[in-house]
């Protein structure tokens, strides 16, 4: 069942992926202010999704909006920076992609930025490994021995476990709040980095070729999600086979 905060973001992530792909599709007039366009609606998204995450960060931990193949290549709630430069390189190799005339000048600060943007990565995943070791901390631990029976009366452990948790769970959440919006700064430095060394129809190109990728893996989770498992397949040819004997 879904919370409020996955009920409502659901409906604005669909909305603002069609709006993206909507905009793309337009062709090649008045390519700056296409480019604003598609933008403004990513600002919109990570405006909306920190004010839905102070309400419940942990939604956009394992979101429901998402197929299980989208979730298993999350990196802290979103795409990973890095793989725009993987995306560039690809597309420069392509022969009806803009980016295949991409300067030197224009290769040399977009591997500046690459650098740039993988220390960054690498900061937020240290923050995001202390988080999580964070779990076995001295309150935490004191948390888990009380819960279990250990020591005092019924009444008392129990309202001291009720207000270590409140406690935990609050610094817990605020963490993983942090580190989200960590890790969205780097996503939308990165893409605003890469913007500005392209040339306006580049940025086109760029921008389609992003949204096409993940459409393609939208709809291939969802494929996916519809197909039988393989334990569902198995469990069936043993009931097959004994049916059989």
């Amino acid at each position: 069942m879904k919370t409020k905060v996955e009920e409502k973001f659901t409906e604005f992530f669909e909305r603002v992926s069609k709006l993206e792909t909507t905009q793309l599709r337009q062709g090649e007039a008045e390519l700056q202010a296409l480019v604003a366009k598609v933008t403004t609606h990513v600002k919109a998204y990570y405006t909306a999704k920190w004010a839905a995450a102070h309400d419940d960060v942990l939604a956009f931990f394992c979101p429901v909006w998402l197929s299980p193949l989208e979730n298993a290549y999350l990196w802290v709630t979103g795409w990973k920076p890095s793989t725009v430069f993987r995306l560039i390189e690809s597309l420069r190799k392509s022969h009806v992609s803009s980016l295949k005339s991409l300067t030197e000048a224009q290769l040399k600060r977009i591997e500046e930025l690459r650098v740039k943007i993988r220390l960054e990565e690498e900061k937020v995943e240290r923050e995001m490994e202390r988080q999580q070791v964070a779990m076995a901390d001295r309150r935490m631990l004191e948390l888990a021995r009380l819960a279990g029976g250990g020591g005092g009366s019924a009444t008392a452990v129990a309202g001291h476990v009720e207000g270590l948790v409140e406690v935990g769970l609050k610094s817990m959440f605020s963490g993983l709040e942090r580190v989200m919006k960590a890790a969205d700064c780097v996503r939308l430095k990165t893409l605003k980095g890469v913007l500005e060394e392209l040339t306006p129809l580049q940025c086109v190109d760029f921008l389609a070729s992003t949204c096409m990728l993940q459409i393609q893996l939208r709809q291939s989770g969802k494929k996916r999600s519809n197909y039988p498992s393989t334990t569902t397949q198995n469990n069936g040819l043993s009931n097959i086979n004994r049916s059989d004997t």
